[in-house]
């Protein structure tokens, strides 16, 4: 009896020494599991599929891991944390704060973003200058979220400064009510109000509460920390390689220069001017294999789509297309809108066609539109500026710092196709990748065709 006891215990001590780490767990089970929460910042379900910042982050871990992704939202902010602490989800990822109080129970992967709380009004309303022209007003924001706390702290400095914490509503949906003018403030982070003011132009930050937040993934406190070490090198291998600085730049680099004016009239143009082209810009995306939202977006920074549009220079039409380009894609009638789009879209593909395949997307996408504004020419002039000076000449991000700099002599001498009114393009691409995101937006319960973008 005894040696069997022995054995037993001996098995025991053995399978439990063997048992798998949880970076184990998760290539056997050939899934991770992430919790997050539904905002244009985070997560979302586009007419493609999944889709935001944390998303793209993730999908891109589980791929070097070698296993798929399982991302959920959760039914409330206030559910994230529990739902990790529970087992149910190997990590958060859901644009948490690092915070004082989160790290007593969790621990927090390498920074990769941050950003700053605001309080939000909508303009044509007064603009709080500060906390003290609070009081005695309601600001609305997310139960569970590091804002909250912050509340909570400066309402026993603010006399009669009153908050509520709202379970069901996520952030987006907060922005929505005070731009609707059905909640007057809210607080919420500085990407979610640069994302949402392409929609809802009317949203403006009247300032930060607080300091800037680090964002970073939240996992539990456990004694097997192989999970967080495979997150904290794959992080820091893509903040080496640049490859984080893309992604940012993908998801807010075309954020920075918000247009109030322009925002509102793209938004009515939207209402009244491209329902009567969007059959011939779907139409133009089949026949090019380009997603006609970024046609549209094109046409739209072109002409607004106005197809009797004509510029000082003599180009035509809502794409605005000289008389060479349309005869080289077989245009006659540069006025004419099906004509017009649909010999855009070949020219574009055409300059596409000529950006290096080796270039991802949408890198490559930006490239092809830089070339259709300023020329592939003087593109190309802008790389080889970037690549003398230790930019990556494949990285739009980079290129992009090098485009300005044709227009002054110090620099174009020194290129092939010389001078260049080289911070058109740079804005040419940021507007129409505004454009398209605020179009993708609208129909994001729609069924598309998968694009690269």
């Amino acid at each position: 009896m005894r040696t069997i006891l022995v054995l037993s215990l001996t098995f025991l001590l053995s399978t439990c020494g063997n048992a798998p780490s949880l970076l184990e767990q998760v290539k056997q089970r050939g899934e991770l599991r992430v919790v997050t929460r539904n905002a244009a910042s985070t997560f979302y379900l586009g007419p493609e599929g999944p889709a935001g910042f944390e998303y793209d982050l993730a999908a891109m871990f589980a791929a070097e891991l070698g296993v798929n992704l399982n991302m959920f939202a959760a039914d409330n902010f206030e559910q994230i944390l529990p739902i990790l602490k529970s087992g149910q989800a190997d990590f958060a990822a859901a644009g948490l704060s690092i915070t004082g109080t989160r790290k007593e129970e969790f621990v927090f992967g390498p920074p990769y973003h941050e950003i700053r709380p605001q309080l939000v009004y909508r303009l044509g309303q007064p603009r709080p200058r500060g906390p003290q022209d609070l009081a005695g007003q309601v600001i609305k924001v997310v139960a569970g979220s590091s804002h909250e706390e912050k509340l909570a702290r400066l309402a026993q400095q603010v006399p009669d400064l009153r908050f509520e914490a709202q379970t069901e509503a996520e952030t987006d949906e907060l922005l929505q009510l005070v731009s609707a003018e059905a909640v007057p403030y809210a607080v919420a982070d500085s990407t979610d109000v640069a994302l949402n003011q392409r929609y809802y132009p009317e949203l403006r930050a009247a300032f930060d509460v607080g300091a800037a937040e680090p964002l970073a993934w939240a996992f539990r406190r456990s004694d097997d920390d192989s999970l967080y070490t495979a997150a904290v090198t794959f992080i820091e291998k893509l903040r080496r390689q640049g490859a984080l600085a893309q992604i940012v730049e993908r998801h807010y680099g075309h954020t920075d220069r918000f247009d109030y004016v322009a925002t509102r009239i793209f938004m009515r143009h939207v209402e009244t001017r491209l329902p009567a082209y969007r059959e011939v810009f779907e139409e133009a995306a089949e026949l090019t294999g380009t997603d006609w939202r970024l046609l549209a977006a094109l046409g739209y920074q072109e002409s607004h789509w106005d197809p009797n549009a004509v510029s000082p220079t003599g180009v035509r039409g809502i794409m605005m297309l000289t008389q060479n380009t349309a005869r080289h894609v077989g245009i006659d009638n540069r006025l004419d809108p099906h004509k017009s789009i649909l010999g855009g879209a070949r020219y574009f593909q055409m300059v596409k066609r000529q950006v290096p395949e080796r270039i991802q997307e949408p890198d490559r996408t930006w490239f092809a539109l830089a070339a259709y504004n300023v020329g592939f020419g003087h593109l190309e002039d802008a790389r080889i500026l970037t690549q003398r000076h230790g930019g990556d000449p494949d990285r739009w991000m980079d290129v992009r710092e090098y485009l300005p700099l044709l227009s002054q002599k110090k620099w174009y001498k020194q290129t092939k196709h010389g001078y260049a009114r080289g911070r058109e393009p740079v804005i040419y691409v940021e507007n129409i990748r505004r454009y398209l995101d605020t179009l993708m937006w609208l129909t994001r319960e729609e069924k598309t065709a998968p694009s690269d973008l």
